[in-house]
């Protein structure tokens, strides 16, 4: 991930892309979060790569939610970049930790333990 913090200038916009490549979307808090990341950082690179076009957002509830610009030829470019890049880090506890993580919610109730 090193390569990718100097090749994007920042540790914040390597998480950010990296997160939304393996997730599909995602919102600032849980990026930041994930990431270790000071929320305004990662607020300011969403908001960079959404005025570049690179990313779109919906709100869902309160939520801003981002993912890649499905119009743009570069977003979709830079998409399959990454993929190649995920596919090539090594599967360790801090991939896990970082890019496998639950992404639906749990129903009301439901503690994801044995029954």
């Amino acid at each position: 991930m090193e390569q990718l913090q100097i090749l994007f200038g920042s540790k914040a916009a390597a998480s950010v892309l990296l997160f939304i490549t393996a997730s599909g979307s995602g919102y600032a808090a849980r990026i930041a979060e994930t990431f270790d990341t000071p929320l305004n950082s990662i607020q300011r690179q969403l908001a960079k790569f959404e005025t570049g076009g690179i990313l779109v957002s919906r709100l869902v509830g309160k939520t801003r939610l981002f993912e890649f610009n499905p119009r743009s030829i570069t977003a979709r470019n830079l998409q399959s970049f990454l993929s190649d890049e995920l596919d090539a880090l090594p599967r360790d506890e801090s991939f896990k930790r970082y890019f496998c993580q639950r992404q639906r919610p749990r129903r009301t109730g439901n503690t994801g333990g044995p029954k």
